[in-house]
């Protein structure tokens, strides 16, 4: 059976706009099943092995910030963690979608939900016949937000009824999950650059440099874009 697994992460919230949460970031990571990774696994694992925290569930943002199991992490060993996601994201055969909202021109909840059903709406449509190839469709998703879960179920229901199925995730037991939250990471620091040509001092501290971080991650990053 020829099937498609969609790894969902999020950015942002479904509150009102602030200069602190500007933007909500759906990210989709698919992963069609015929191509093995059970090999890129074990190596990422291999290599994690090699540093402080071991094997865990890496958090690409608090990563980044040094926020939460990484407070106590210095710069280097951190920098170290985020490389080996970031090879393994870029070695693995996937693509990913974006779906980016300004929260500025969103009125109420309601409003946000519709827009994001409705950009997810266009995008199948506009790939019907790559999606359609699949007999079957796995959403992974860990339920961070009723919200954009009530979504993506309505969604793709409607559009895969009889070949469609939801999973609820440990963020733990996937790395593809993980590799979607890097990926909604680093989208919304380019997404931020691109607006407002600046990073934040923790992620200048970590990357460097906006050119560092266009040039090493978000270059080779789009070259995994649906």
């Amino acid at each position: 059976m020829k099937e498609l697994s969609i790894f969902i992460d999020e950015s942002g919230d479904f509150g009102n706009y602030c200069e602190n949460s500007p933007y909500y970031i759906v990210t989709l990571v698919f992963h069609n099943q015929e191509n093995k990774i059970v090999e890129d696994i074990n190596k990422l694992n291999t290599a994690l092995d090699e540093c402080s925290l071991g094997q865990h569930t890496i958090h690409s943002g608090p990563l980044i910030r040094r926020e939460k199991n990484y407070i106590n992490i210095d710069i280097k060993e951190r920098f170290k963690i985020f490389n080996k996601l970031f090879h393994f994201t870029r070695n693995v055969n996937i693509k990913y979608k974006n779906i980016i909202i300004n929260k500025k021109s969103i009125l109420s909840q309601l409003d946000m939900s519709n827009q994001i059903s409705k950009n997810l709406s266009i995008f199948i449509k506009e790939n019907f016949k790559y999606f359609s190839s699949y007999e079957k469709i796995i959403i992974y998703y860990d339920n961070g937000q009723f919200q954009l879960a009530n979504i993506l179920v309505a969604v793709f229901s409607s559009w895969f009824a009889d070949n469609f199925e939801y999973k609820v995730v440990c963020p733990n037991d996937y790395k593809l999950f993980q590799t979607a939250d890097l990926i909604c990471t680093l989208s919304l620091i380019e997404h931020k650059i691109n607006y407002n040509n600046c990073l934040t001092k923790s992620e200048n501290m970590f990357f460097g440099s906006s050119s560092n971080l266009k040039r090493n991650y978000l270059k080779q990053l789009k070259k995994k874009k649906f």
